[in-house]
C-alpha cells in the first residue's frame, strides 16, 4: 500500500472523482445533480451507475455487493448478494442491475419494529441513498441505504434523518430567500462526532463475563491508582496502542473518513478519534463505519475496542461529541464574523437554534438516551441530565444587550503573551470554553456533547434538524408577511432572545446549584432514559414530527416501543450476567478463600495454642458476612429480574428494571466489590481493575 495519504484517501470510495472518470457526462451531471439539490434521481441513469459501481467494485476485489442499512437495533445489517449471473453452459458473468442498485428486499419482522411488523409480515425494502458514497470493505460493495416496511414505514435510523435534513434545508431555504439569497440551491447540515473508546487487552477482555456480555464491568473495586493525576490525558502514546491508531487512521483513510486527532483521553486506557466535518448521513455513516473498525483493527492487535458509555466504575466514561453546523454555498451559517452585532442573519440563526432547543428540550435528551448512557450523564464527568446551552462571553453579553434593549460594545479579542520574547504573542478568543454544558457553541458551530460513545449519531441529529426546521419554519412565517423586513427581523431575534434565554447558561453543569437553579427556571431533568422515553409521545413532539413529515405518529409510537424493550433488555441482560458472575464466580471463590484461612489459623493454633489469629478471625467474618450479603442480593435479583421480565407492557418492564432491578444489582455490586479488596489476588477469579486499565 502506498505510504502517502493523498493516495490512499478515498481509495475504495465510490466517490466524485470516481463517478467523474467512469460515468458518462450527462449520467454524472444527473448523477451529482440529484445529490447536490436533494432530487429523485433519474431511473434512466441507473443501469449505467450500476455497471460502472460494478466494473470498479470488481476491480477492487468485490465479488458481492450488500444494501447497508442502520435497523433500529442502534448497529448496522447486511446481507450478501454475489454478482454472478449464469449464462449456460455452466458459465457465469459478473451483473448489477440499476434495479438492484436502486432496491433492494429484507426481512422486515426479524428487526425491531415496535409492532408495525409481525413475523407473518415479513417484506422490507432498503433504497439507495445517492447522498451517502458507496464503497468497498472486505470483498464487497457496501450502498448506503434507507430501510422501510413493505407498507412505507421507516423501519431505520436513516430515513427520518434523510427527512430532517430536507426539512431543515427547506425552512433555511425560506429564510435566505428572506434575505435576498436566491443562488443557494441547498442548505447542508455538517456534522463531525468525537469518539471516544476504551481499550483491554483481549485475554482479560475473555475472562470478564461481564463485558462478553454486557459490554462494561458490573463488578470491579476501584485500582489504587486511577484518573486523579491527570497524566493519562493527552499523554504519550504506548507503542501498542500507539500501532493500533496508525492502522485505525489508514483504514479509515482508505474508506474517505477524514479521521484528523487521535490522542489519551483522560481515564487510563480510554482514548479519542476526531474526524472533520462531513455533511450529516455521510458523517453518520462514517461513524458507524469508523466504529466497526476501531473493533476490528483492535482485534488484530490482540486487543478488544470497548464502545460502552461506562466500561468502568469511578473513572471517566466515554462520550461522543457531536459538532453540528448549517452551511449554505459554502459559508458557514453559524459563523458570526469579525462584527456579530451587525450580522443579522447569524443572529437570526442562533435565535432559531436557542428556541428549538428551549422548546424541545425534553427531545433532545431522549435523542441521547441509553441505559449505557444514564451511567454517565450527570456524572461529574459529563453534561447532565439538564439541557442548557453555553454561547460564550461575547453572544451572552450581545444577547443580553437585544433583550435589555442597551448599547453592545463587542469585546475585542485581548493578546496572549507570555513574557517570554521567543514565544510569539496570539490573539486569544473572545471567550473561555464551557466541557460541562450540553449544547456550547464553539465558534461557528455547536457541539452536543451528550452523546453516548456507542450510539448511533442518526437520531440526535434528526433531533435537532427537526426542532431547528421549526423554528425556522415560524420565523419565515412571520417575516414572509411584513411590509417592514428589517424591523420585523429585529423585533423577532430579541422577542425569541427573550421567550427562551432561560436556556443559556455558561455556569458549571455538574453543580447541585445548577440543578436548583434549572427548576427555579422550569427547564425539564429527565434523569433516567425511562424518564426521557415517556416524553416522546407528548402531543406537541407528534406534532412536531408529523408536521415537518420526518415521522408520522405510528413510527414514532413504534420507536417509543423499542426504546422502552431495549432499555429492559439491556438491564435483563445486565441482571442475568450479574447473577451467573457472583453465584459461580465470586461466591465460590470467597467460599474457597474463607476456607484456605480457616485452615491457616487451624494450623497455627495446633503448633501454638496460645497464638493470636485475629487477622485470620477478622477476614472470616467480614469475608462470611459479605458473602451471605451477595448471595441474599443475587437471589433477590433472580426474582425481582423474573418478575420484571414477566411484564407485559414495554413501558411497565423498563419502569420495574429501572426503578426495582437495577438498585438491587448496586446492592449485590457492593457486596463483592468489597470482597475484591478482601480477597488474595490469587484467589480472585477475574482480572481486576488495575489490570485491566494499566496493563495494556
Amino acid at each position: 500500500m502506498p505510504k502517502n495519504v493523498s493516495e490512499i484517501f478515498g481509495a475504495m470510495v465510490f466517490n466524485d472523482n470516481v463517478m467523474r472518470e467512469r460515468l458518462p457526462r450527462e449520467v454524472y451531471k444527473s448523477l451529482t445533480k440529484t445529490i447536490a439539490n436533494g432530487r429523485t434521481i433519474d431511473p434512466s441513469i441507473a443501469d449505467v451507475v450500476a455497471n460502472a459501481m460494478k466494473d470498479w467494485a470488481v476491480e477492487k476485489g468485490a465479488t458481492h455487493y450488500t444494501h447497508w442499512f442502520q435497523p433500529l437495533t442502534g448497529v448496522t445489517a447486511e446481507k450478501h448478494d454475489a454478482f454472478i449471473a449464469p449464462v449456460g453452459n455452466s458459465q457465469v458473468v459478473m451483473e448489477f442491475s440499476g434495479k438492484e442498485l436502486i432496491r433492494g428486499e429484507s426481512d422486515a419482522s426479524s428487526f425491531p419494529s415496535g409492532g408495525l411488523r409481525a413475523t407473518f409480515e415479513a417484506r422490507g425494502y432498503t433504497a439507495w441513498d445517492p447522498a451517502s458514497y458507496a464503497f468497498v470493505k472486505d470483498n464487497t460493495l457496501y450502498i448506503p441505504t434507507a430501510f422501510c416496511s413493505y407498507t412505507g414505514e421507516a423501519l431505520d435510523s436513516k430515513t427520518p434523518l434523510l427527512r430532517s435534513m430536507d426539512a431543515l434545508n427547506t425552512q433555511a431555504l425560506r429564510i435566505l430567500r428572506l434575505f435576498g439569497d436566491t443562488q443557494t440551491r441547498r442548505v447542508d447540515i455538517t456534522v463531525g462526532a468525537e469518539q471516544e473508546y476504551f481499550i483491554i487487552d483481549k485475554a482479560m477482555y475473555d475472562r470478564r463475563k461481564d463485558l462478553v456480555y454486557a459490554g462494561r464491568t458490573l463488578f470491579g473495586a476501584p485500582a489504587p491508582k486511577g484518573q486523579e493525576l491527570e497524566d493519562h490525558y493527552f499523554g504519550p502514546l504506548k507503542t501498542r496502542i500507539a500501532a493500533f491508531m496508525s492502522d485505525l487512521d489508514k483504514a479509515l483513510w482508505t474508506m474517505g473518513v477524514n479521521a484528523k486527532t487521535k490522542h489519551n483521553e483522560a481515564a487510563p486506557a480510554q482514548h479519542e478519534l476526531a474526524p472533520i466535518y462531513a455533511t450529516a448521513n455521510i458523517a453518520v455513516d462514517q461513524n458507524l463505519l469508523t466504529m466497526e473498525y476501531m473493533k476490528k483493527i483492535a482485534e488484530d492487535h490482540g486487543l478488544v475496542c470497548l464502545l460502552h458509555e461506562k466500561p468502568y466504575k469511578g473513572v471517566n466514561g466515554s462520550g461522543k461529541h457531536n459538532n453540528w453546523s448549517l452551511s449554505a454555498s459554502g459559508k458557514n451559517l453559524l459563523d458570526p464574523g469579525k462584527t456579530p452585532e451587525e450580522n443579522i442573519k447569524f443572529l437570526l440563526f442562533l435565535a432559531a437554534i436557542v428556541k428549538a432547543v428551549d422548546d424541545y428540550q425534553d427531545l433532545m435528551r431522549l435523542s441521547v438516551a441509553h441505559a449505557g448512557n444514564d451511567h454517565r450523564l450527570g456524572a461529574g464527568e459529563a453534561p447532565p441530565a439538564i439541557i442548557s446551552i453555553f454561547v460564550g462571553e461575547e453572544l451572552d453579553s450581545l444577547i443580553n444587550s437585544i433583550v435589555d434593549g442597551t448599547s453592545y460594545h463587542g469585546a475585542k479579542a485581548p493578546m496572549m503573551d507570555l513574557g517570554i520574547p521567543t514565544v510569539p504573542v496570539f490573539r486569544k478568543d473572545t471567550t473561555d470554553r464551557n466541557r460541562t454544558s450540553p449544547f456550547a457553541f464553539t465558534g461557528n458551530k455547536f457541539e452536543f456533547r451528550m452523546l453516548g460513545s456507542s450510539q448511533n449519531i442518526a437520531l440526535p441529529n434528526t433531533v435537532l434538524n427537526t426542532a431547528v426546521a421549526d423554528a425556522l419554519r415560524s420565523f419565515a412565517n412571520r417575516l414572509e408577511n411584513t411590509e417592514d423586513f428589517d424591523k420585523e427581523v429585529a423585533a423577532l431575534i430579541k422577542d425569541t432572545f427573550s421567550a427562551h434565554r432561560r436556556i443559556l447558561f455558561d455556569g458549571n453543569g455538574y453543580s447541585d446549584d445548577w440543578e436548583k437553579e434549572a427548576a427555579r427556571r422550569g427547564l425539564s431533568n429527565l434523569r433516567t432514559s425511562v424518564d426521557a422515553y415517556k416524553a416522546f409521545m407528548t402531543e406537541k413532539n407528534v406534532a412536531l414530527f408529523s408536521s415537518l413529515g420526518v415521522m408520522s405518529e405510528t413510527e414514532m409510537r413504534s420507536r417509543e416501543e423499542i426504546y422502552f424493550e431495549n432499555y429492559a433488555k439491556i438491564i435483563n441482560i445486565e441482571a442475568l450476567t450479574m447473577i451467573v458472575m457472583a453465584t459461580r464466580d465470586y461466591i465460590p471463590a470467597v467460599e474457597s478463600y474463607v476456607a484456605q484461612i480457616a485452615e491457616t489459623a487451624a494450623k497455627k493454633k495446633a503448633v501454638v495454642k496460645s497464638i493470636s489469629c485475629r487477622v485470620e478471625e477478622d477476614l472470616i467474618c467480614r469475608l462470611s458476612d459479605l458473602n451471605a450479603r451477595a448471595y441474599d442480593a443475587a437471589e433477590r435479583l433472580r426474582i425481582a429480574e423474573t418478575e420484571s421480565a414477566a411484564i407485559e407492557s414495554a413501558r411497565e418492564r423498563a419502569e420495574s428494571y429501572c426503578n426495582r432491578v437495577l438498585p438491587i444489582m448496586e446492592e449485590l455490586r457492593a457486596a463483592v466489590d468489597e470482597m475484591e479488596t478482601l480477597t488474595a489476588s490469587k484467589c480472585w477469579p477475574v482480572p481486576t481493575y488495575g489490570d485491566m486499565m494499566f496493563r495494556v
